[in-house]
């Protein structure tokens, strides 16, 4: 029998339709002699369904119209239940819809990409593609994220940062303390989101005041980085695990602006382009660079990875001074637009998308079973030492 494939994507986050274009690209590339595709939607409001009309892109034109061909389905949160259930079943329906051997998880931004959908499925013990929880987590979080680095000795650049109501409640030593950390100009973020969402640019404190008021609307911790002079952005993509890795080449994304937003990463540069992902956007690739700077991304790139525990692909963003030529890491994207597969498939080791997906379904097997040797339990039931009455105390000390 062929291995089941449960692909799951959309969900409840600002980066819903960016998910979709993703996971319908990996889902066009998994090669169906060897995977049987389960495509698992995740409305905006958490409910899933499945269909075998989500692996057209183009059915979701019409989402409501979408669902009333689908099913609502759901996991239970039991340990070795691999089984997809209908969250309505009629008198003589299945209640169980299919039976999944590996998550492929191609979702975006919080609730997501977070280690939050990671848990569930750490939950059931299903193997998945990916970051684990913790180290989705920790990648999601730009300023757990920053922490880390910081703390392994990997570049980032200055920062602040503190919470939304520390922002309405300390606005004046906030801006006094960015204006004399960081100065002007300065980029603003929420902590927690991908794809340039909720993201500016500051020259002035009334533009700090304004991109501060739209960046708390997303998260509850905002984070002030010192902007980059004649920045330089480059990403690099890693595929393995935290003990045995490799990186791809590089790509220069091309801005028209003071950072890459939302539309020329998803909509090739324009707001009236057709959205492919992270494919379509524009960039120079690969990336024209003095070997030594290459490999130093490339070493950054690595070493990212590994001290954040991650697993499967990420892509690796990192900025460099135009200037000093001084490298710092900017983000990782623990679940990249299109799974960053454009970046292997011109590697010339041939890599490409559908490689790619092997390759990550063969990673989670390999994880799922490293995991089963270690120790979870103990057979000794301390609980029987204790009296049986009703009431009485406990002698655990």
């Amino acid at each position: 029998m062929k291995t089941n494939i449960g692909v799951f994507f959309g969900g409840r986050s600002t980066e819903h339709e960016i998910s979709v274009l993703s996971a319908t690209q990996a889902m066009a590339a998994i090669d169906t002699d060897k995977y049987d595709i389960t495509p698992i939607y995740i409305t905006k409001d958490g409910k899933w369904y499945t269909a075998e009309a989500m692996l057209d892109v183009t059915n979701f034109k019409n989402i409501p119209q979408l669902l009333r061909w689908s099913k609502q389905v759901y996991m239970r949160p039991e340990y070795g239940d691999y089984n997809l259930y209908a969250a309505k079943r009629s008198l003589f329906g299945r209640s169980v819809i299919a039976h999944l051997d590996v998550a492929l998880p191609v979702l975006h931004g919080t609730n997501c990409e977070d280690g939050t959908f990671q848990g569930i499925l750490d939950t059931i013990g299903i193997p998945y593609a990916g970051c684990n929880t913790l180290a989705s987590a920790n990648g999601m979080d730009k300023i757990t994220m920053k922490m880390i680095l910081a703390a392994e000795g990997i570049p980032v650049v200055d920062y602040v940062w503190f919470t939304d109501k520390q922002w309405f409640e300390q606005r004046e030593q906030i801006l006094q303390r960015v204006e004399s950390e960081l100065g002007y100009p300065v980029i603003v973020k929420p902590a927690n989101l991908g794809s340039s969402v909720g993201i500016g640019a500051a020259h002035n404190r009334e533009e700090l005041i304004d991109r501060l008021d739209q960046a708390e609307r997303y998260s509850t911790r905002l984070l002030v980085e010192h902007k980059v002079a004649d920045m330089q952005e480059i990403n690099c993509a890693v595929l393995g695990d935290c003990d045995q890795f490799e990186t791809s080449v590089l790509e220069q994304p091309i801005t028209g602006g003071e950072f890459l937003d939302f539309d020329e990463k998803y909509k090739g540069g324009h707001k009236g382009a057709k959205a492919k992902g992270m494919a379509a956007s524009k960039k120079i690739f690969p990336a024209q660079l003095p070997q030594d700077e290459t490999e130093e991304i490339q070493r950054l790139a690595g070493e990212t990875f590994r001290v954040l525990s991650c697993h499967g692909v990420a892509r690796v963003d990192v900025m460099i001074e135009g200037t000093t030529r001084k490298i710092y890491v900017n983000e990782i994207n623990t679940i990249p637009g299109s799974l960053s597969w454009y970046l292997w498939d011109n590697r010339g080791q041939g890599i490409n998308f559908t490689t790619l997906i092997d390759r990550l379904v063969n990673l989670a097997i390999k994880r799922k079973r490293e995991l089963e040797r270690k120790t979870t339990s103990f057979d000794t039931n301390i609980l029987s030492l204790q009296g049986g009455v009703k009431g009485a105390k406990s002698k655990l000390k």
